[in-house]
């Protein structure tokens, strides 16, 4: 018996300093899922006004890839000018002169680091921090004893949680 209460001991202590430690990269990433929420509208973005010089006569297919833009619509074309939504460009001089609308450097640096790919610099630290989320779900586990009722309403409320995640993730 003193060697399972030793290893909830030592489990118990693990959660508590890696809770603490996991505070501030919970609320990076608490913020910056929630900006994501809105990132299909103009929250928290600032426009900025764009001037680029790209190829000569570039047809209004290319446009789009040029300016890397990946949805880009031709609104009205004329002999030597293109326009397209917040934009124009200059088939003669190859200029293009558009606005973009962008999450200002913190939150645009917050949101990359929440959506970051295996190729990005910082996938180890998402990892890590996926890892220790798991940790941090079971450990919690070993918080009450398992007779208590305190551990057996935590039990209904793990329960409650993941019923409610299947519910939204298939409705």
């Amino acid at each position: 018996m003193a060697n399972k209460n030793s290893m909830s001991l030592k489990i118990r202590i693990i959660h508590r300093y890696l809770g603490f430690f996991l505070v501030g990269i919970m609320s990076v990433y608490a913020l910056s899922g929630i900006i994501l929420i809105f990132r299909d509208s103009d929250a928290f973005k600032q426009e900025r006004e764009v001037t680029k010089q790209i190829k000569v006569n570039a047809s209004s297919d290319e446009l789009g890839k040029l300016l890397e833009m990946r949805r880009l619509k031709v609104t009205k074309e004329e002999s030597n000018k293109i326009y397209f939504q917040n934009g124009i460009y200059d088939k003669e001089t190859g200029i293009a002169d558009y606005k973009v609308k962008e999450l200002p450097f913190i939150l645009d640096k917050m949101t990359h680091l929440h959506k970051s790919k295996s190729g990005d610099s910082l996938f180890f630290l998402n990892i890590f921090f996926g890892i220790a989320l798991l940790f941090f779900s079971f450990s919690s586990f070993f918080m009450f004893l398992p007779k208590t009722s305190v551990f057996k309403k935590g039990l209904y409320f793990t329960l409650a949680g993941v019923i409610l995640t299947l519910l939204l993730l298939f409705v």
